[in-house]
């Protein structure tokens, strides 16, 4: 697949999914854009892969606005976007569910309705897969993922030319996890391999192949790809 003489936007482009999404889109010839609201994460991101970079905050319409202005018309958005935050049901703070579901899926929302897409160009949703798998003290991450996924299949009505799909990770070792100790992370990953079919956790390369695979399918809108590893039949 080529993508010379494409404009590609990556959404949330400066780490994880977002910037092998990015770095494989340039490998493959476009001209590539991304965005973040960490100036500095942002412009270590770009120079790296040789991209344009643009600060932007998925939590604020203003700023999407203005970056899709600066960007103009576009052949791909991907929007990988997410500051998420979780915890026990019954005590995590409202401000927390707040901002998840405004970054992960209002985000995506803004995202979509700002960008100006060519048509049959595509416009691809990373959600997550606790929409079908879900796991105590995430129930906000769960309901941001599902309603991305309802949002995918409207959009693909609604934007049509332009084709929407989304992809759904399962456990992947991406920057997101730096949080974590550092031990804890380990055991956690390495348990979680164990109980998959493929014996390894996902790295961000792997999403990022299928996102560039609904950008490459002229046949492909309102689809939902689970890359989990066999997380959804074990």
């Amino acid at each position: 697949m080529s993508l010379a003489g494409k404009k590609v936007v990556v959404v949330g482009g400066s780490s994880g999914i977002g910037l092998a999404t990015a770095e494989q889109a340039k490998a493959l010839g476009a001209e590539v854009v991304i965005a973040s609201r960490s100036a500095e994460k942002l412009k270590a991101a770009a120079d790296k892969i040789g991209a344009k970079g643009i600060v932007a905050d998925a939590t604020s319409d203003s700023s999407i606005v203005d970056l899709f202005k600066a960007c103009g018309l576009v052949d791909h958005v991907v929007v990988t976007a997410a500051q998420l935050k979780s915890g026990p049901f019954k005590t995590v703070s409202m401000d927390d569910v707040r901002s998840t579901f405004e970054g992960k899926f209002w985000g995506a929302w803004r995202v979509a309705r700002a960008a100006d897409i060519r048509p049959g160009g595509s416009l691809t949703i990373v959600s997550g897969f606790l929409s079908l798998r879900p796991r105590p003290n995430s129930a906000i991450v769960s309901a941001a993922n599902g309603a991305l996924e309802s949002l995918t299949r409207a959009l693909a009505l609604e934007l049509a030319p332009v084709r929407v799909n989304c992809v759904s990770p399962g456990i992947i070792d991406t920057p997101i996890r730096a949080a974590m100790p550092e031990a804890a992370r380990k055991e956690m990953l390495a348990k979680t391999a164990a109980g998959l079919p493929v014996q390894r956790v996902g790295e961000a390369e792997d999403i990022a192949m299928q996102i560039h695979a609904f950008i490459a399918n002229p046949f492909a809108s309102g689809a939902i790809v689970y890359i989990d590893g066999g997380g959804l039949v074990v």
